[in-house]
């Protein structure tokens, strides 16, 4: 019974407003959101101070300064509330020395908002570099003689480099930003908002790969030629011309050619298994869900859990950690997001060669031509 087009107007308005909720809650509650979890940092005494216990204080704090991230700590409207600058923990006056100091700070991270910070404790002022270098923390408190330091990375994430340095303001402390951002991309605008074309594009070629390209091989041919040719692509606008990105050409390369081959295989390989419909699976999973999960402009730990989690599992959340590592530091930290993107390109082409859908059919044989039939009669 064919529905008149009243009824397919109004069916149509139904679902898209159905999809309407729910995407709205999916973009905006993460955003609304946002508060430091278990946000690993460091703190350095150059004295030897640990926590008591000998190891690194349990999950959990305040900003540096004593006080409460407000509504999430966006890195364009960060605000702290309370902590007084006579309150500070990073003022140093909770404790004498650099060694007691730090173990005030941390049990006042741990009293006061448990479950924001993971607190780790290094020797001094360069362990607490390196570990951010290696991307093991987002920053650190380096108790000096001379006066508290906040040293923060701003590469790492600009929303936590701002909500660390908004913390401390006013106490006297220093911040120094260990891994800047690049001069051309001082807010990392630029890093978030060129990233998700090569997403929409690389989801557009595995589409169109499915639609278009017939037979299994000359699919493969075309998913690892696009991932090549994408990535020295992308990399040498983004690093030649519009020089918002640091690093070694190569590596940032492989970066951006990993995840443009993994989005795309993925969207080829579920189509050439559920037909179309593995199209819009794709989509929304990869790039809906796996764009509002991402936390590009934020950082993972900022997002609610387990969805900040979850979105460093999907394309785009392991692409963006594998550039900025790639591109800042010079690929430490990336090991979990080149398994995650290899195993999605790696499945996608298994499934490319697997599937059977969308491929050309092969001739049937019919019967021959008496004309034929009589050419192949042998002459006597």
């Amino acid at each position: 019974m064919r529905r008149s087009p009243v009824v397919a107007g109004t069916l149509i308005a139904i679902v898209v407003v159905a999809v309407q909720a729910l995407l709205v809650p999916l973009f905006a509650a993460p955003a609304a959101n946002l508060a430091p979890r278990d946000l690993p940092i460091a703190i350095a005494a150059p004295n030897g101070g640990a926590a008591p216990n000998g190891g690194a204080a349990p999950n959990g704090g305040a900003a540096p300064n004593g006080g409460a991230v407000s509504n999430g700590g966006a890195a364009d409207g960060a605000t702290v509330d309370g902590g007084a600058a006579d309150q500070s923990p990073a003022s140093g006056g909770a404790a004498n020395g650099p060694a007691g100091g730090a173990a005030a700070i941390a049990a006042r991270l741990e009293a006061e908002h448990p479950g924001a910070f993971a607190v780790t404790f290094v020797a001094d002022g360069p362990a607490a570099d390196a570990a951010i270098k290696d991307r093991e923390v987002y920053g650190a408190i380096v108790m000096n003689a001379a006066g508290p330091e906040v040293h923060v990375a701003s590469a790492a994430s600009p929303t936590v480099s701002a909500l660390l340095t908004q913390a401390v303001a006013g106490t006297g402390a220093q911040v120094r930003d260990v891994v800047p951002l690049d001069v051309d991309d001082p807010r990392g605008a630029g890093f978030a908002a060129g990233f998700l074309p090569l997403a929409i594009t690389s989801l557009l070629v595995g589409a169109l790969v499915f639609l278009f390209v017939r037979q299994r091989v000359a699919r493969l041919v075309a998913l690892l030629g696009y991932g090549v040719l994408a990535g020295f692509a992308v990399a040498a606008v983004q690093q030649g011309w519009l020089g918002i990105l640091p690093g070694d050409n190569l590596l940032v390369a492989a970066a951006l050619g990993l995840f443009a081959l993994a989005v795309a295989a993925a969207m080829t390989g579920l189509a050439a298994v559920l037909g179309h419909g593995g199209l819009g699976l794709g989509a929304l999973v990869m790039f809906l869900v796996g764009n509002a999960l991402a936390g590009i402009a934020a950082a993972p730990e900022l997002l609610p859990q387990p969805w900040g989690e979850i979105g460093q599992w999907l394309p785009i959340g392991a692409g963006a950690s594998l550039l900025r590592s790639a591109a800042y530091f010079d690929g430490a930290g990336a090991a979990q997001a080149v398994a995650v993107l290899t195993a999605y390109a790696g499945t996608g082409l298994i499934l490319t060669v697997l599937g059977r859908r969308g491929l050309m059919a092969a001739p049937k044989a019919g019967p021959v031509p008496a004309e034929a039939r009589e050419e192949l009669v042998p002459a006597r």
